[in-house]
Parts: structure tokens; C-alpha cells; sequence
């Protein structure tokens, strides 16, 4: 499958990557540190028209994930927080343009696309990270529509969302079977957003528990497709969470190079000695494999690639590209000595954001479960 970056990609990747270096390069240390949600980066990324960017061309984008691709690597190479902002708003657009009615997708799709909604998807509980179908958060039919109750924990970007797409079970059932998404607005009764976690990485946008007392969802509120398009919506988006990986993985061997091409030891730059020219070497070589893995996968979706023939190769992808970020920032902290465990640098910021890669939208151990039951069926 071809996944060279066409004419159309390039300029994106020039764009993006001259307005990281100018303007979102700057910020990016403010927005870690003081872990407030970083406004004036989500209005230049409105500005510049990415919130739409994989999504078709009559809801303004590209219809391309190469492309979103791209452009998150772009950003996540000076500031991973803004390039959340994306991802954050592209996964509750992808699963309602997958599983929403007419209504849901005029409702709520233009305004997601231009930036003036904003939105999460919920489906964490204290009990069931990872393991979607054990939710306890249960949805039941009411007069009007359905009435969900249950806590969730860790939702990103709810505490400024305007919409939230929370999975809750339908009535009795069990099981992936029983797993549905509700629409559920912000001013709605009974629900709530509790305080933001004090995160050791991703500190510019929050993540909130969320509160359903007797929540009541009107019946165009469900989303069609039930577990189905929840796990495709992240099988979808897991080539964008590997191109974060990517980008993190090359700001930090970036940030490295420069370090040890200044640094003197021994009468000569540290960049001269063979040992630390075969870590940048191993630097470079994992992230071009990371690369183009997470490429591949993002080729996969624009062929219009979905359910287990996507999900091998997305899953690979997030593993390797995170896992990659994280062996490169744990390299290049190595690299600038003392230097790096100071909050003083920011190749400190590189390795708390890529550990939180590593485990956030699927840790990487279930990334593995997907791949191996891929090649060996289900144990």
C-alpha cells in the first residue's frame, strides 16, 4: 500500500511545522507548567482550519489521516499539548460520522468542525480501563428518552467541553453487546464534571471524572452501532495517538542533538564521541520505523480499511510509535545529564508526556492483545 506523502501533504507538513516553530514553540513550556487549558492555542488551530482535517471535504477537511497525521506529528514536536487539542475533538467527530443519525451529524457535526463545539468521549471506570465491556455506567429507557447513571474517571477535555459521548450499558444486558454511546450535553441535569487530575504529563488539557445522577438522554441521543463503532472510533485514531508518539520521539532526539553539538567534555563536543553518536544513531533509526508504521496504518483508514483489518496495524502502530517516544526521551534525558532532570530544559516535559503515551487510549500491553490475537486468534 502506498503511503509516500503526496504534493498536498507536504504543504501541510511545511504549514504546520512553520507555524509550530513560530507559534506554538513559544508557549509550549507556559502550558506545562501552569497545566491550564491552553485557549489561545485551540483558537489558532480554529484559525488555521485542522479540526477537520481527516474528515471528508464537505465537513471542510481533507479527507485524509495521513494528512492529520502529519500535521499532530508536526505540533507534537515542540508542544504535545496543542497537538491533543486535535486529537481530543477528531475521535467523538470520527465515532458520531460513523454512527450517527442525519439529525446528530447536522446537530453536531458542523459546529465540531469549525471549532465553535467542543467535545470528549468517555469511557473509563475506576474498575474497567482498558476493559471496555466492564463499564458499569448503565443507560435505562425513560419517558422522553434514557436515563444513564454511573461514574467515569479520566475523561479528557470535559471540563471544556460543550458535548460528551459517554458509553453506558443499555438496560440489563452484559457484555460488549450491552456497550452503547450517549450524547450527553454539558448543561444537561445530573451531570457533572468534576476537578481536573494534576497529571504528570499532558498538563495542558484536562482530564476530569465525570458524574451521572439519573441523567436523562433524549432518545435521539444514542449513537447507532453500539460497541462497534466505540472500538472502531479507536481503532480510527490510534494511527493520530501513534503520530504523536513520532513527533514527541523527534522534538526530543531534536532537543539532543543540539545539547550535545554546544557541550564540551575532553577537549572536544560531546556529539564527537562514538558512543553517543550510536545513541542518536538508534534514535533515528526507531523513529523512521515508528514513521512509517503509523503512516501505513493511516493509509489503511484512507483506503477505507475498517474492523480487524485496521486494527492489527493500528494497534501496532500506537505501540511502537509510543514506545519509541519513550525510549528516545529516556536517551536524550541520559544525553543532557544533569541537565535533563531539571525542570530548567524541556526534554524534562518530553519524557513525562511520552510515559503518558504509552498508556493513554489503550496502554500498549492491550495494543499487544490486539496484534497477537490478530496472528493467534483469541486465547
Amino acid at each position: 500500500m502506498q503511503y509516500e506523502l503526496n504534493d498536498q501533504q507536504r504543504q501541510v507538513r511545511e504549514l504546520i511545522r512553520r507555524v509550530a516553530r513560530e507559534r506554538v514553540a513559544p508557549r509550549a513550556a507556559a502550558i506545562d507548567a501552569a497545566a491550564e487549558y491552553p485557549q489561545d492555542m485551540f483558537d489558532l488551530l480554529r484559525e488555521l482550519g485542522l479540526f477537520t482535517l481527516p474528515f471528508p471535504a464537505e465537513y471542510g477537511g481533507s479527507g485524509s489521516m495521513l494528512s492529520a497525521c502529519v500535521a499532530v506529528e508536526e505540533l507534537c514536536r515542540v508542544c504535545y499539548n496543542t497537538a491533543y487539542l486535535l486529537v481530543v475533538q477528531w475521535t467523538p467527530f470520527g465515532a458520531i460520522l460513523a454512527g450517527g443519525s442525519e439529525g446528530q451529524k447536522q446537530r453536531y457535526l458542523p459546529g465540531l468542525a469549525d471549532g465553535s463545539l467542543r467535545a470528549a468521549i468517555s469511557t473509563t471506570e475506576a474498575q474497567s480501563g482498558s476493559d471496555v465491556a466492564g463499564i458499569l455506567t448503565r443507560a435505562v429507557a425513560s419517558d422522553g428518552g434514557y436515563r444513564l447513571n454511573g461514574t467515569k474517571i479520566w475523561c479528557t477535555n470535559a471540563a471544556v467541553a460543550d458535548i460528551v459521548l459517554v458509553a453506558a450499558k443499555l438496560g440489563d444486558g452484559e457484555g460488549s453487546a450491552a456497550v452503547n454511546l450517549f450524547i450527553v450535553e454539558r448543561d444537561t441535569q445530573g451531570f457533572e464534571v468534576g476537578p481536573p487530575e494534576d497529571k504528570m504529563g499532558a498538563r495542558g488539557v484536562p482530564s476530569s471524572p465525570l458524574f451521572l445522577d439519573d441523567v436523562l438522554v433524549p432518545e435521539d441521543g444514542l449513537l447507532g452501532g453500539g460497541f462497534k463503532v466505540v472500538m472502531e472510533a479507536f481503532n480510527q485514531s490510534r494511527p493520530i495517538i501513534g503520530a504523536r508518539g513520532v513527533g514527541l520521539a523527534q522534538g526530543a532526539m531534536d532537543l539532543a542533538i543540539d545539547f550535545i553539538g554546544e557541550r564540551r567534555a575532553f577537549g572536544q563536543t560531546v556529539s564527537q564521541f562514538q558512543g553517543v553518536r550510536w545513541m542518536v544513531a538508534d534514535m533515528a533509526i526507531q523513529i523512521e520505523a515508528a514513521r512509517q508504521l503509523v503512516y501505513r496504518a493511516a493509509a489503511m483508514v484512507d483506503a477505507g480499511v475498517t474492523g480487524k483489518a485496521l486494527a492489527g496495524a493500528a494497534a501496532m502502530a500506537k505501540a511502537h510509535a509510543s514506545d519509541t517516544a519513550m525510549r528516545v526521551a529516556e536517551d536524550a534525558v541520559q544525553l543532557f545529564g544533569a541537565a535533563g532532570i531539571s525542570n530548567d530544559y524541556p526534554i524534562n516535559r518530553y519524557f513525562r508526556d511520552a510515559k503518558v503515551l504509552q498508556i493513554v487510549e489503550g496502554t500498549n500491553q492491550i495494543q499487544r492483545n490486539i496484534i497477537a490475537n490478530d496472528l493467534l486468534g483469541r486465547a
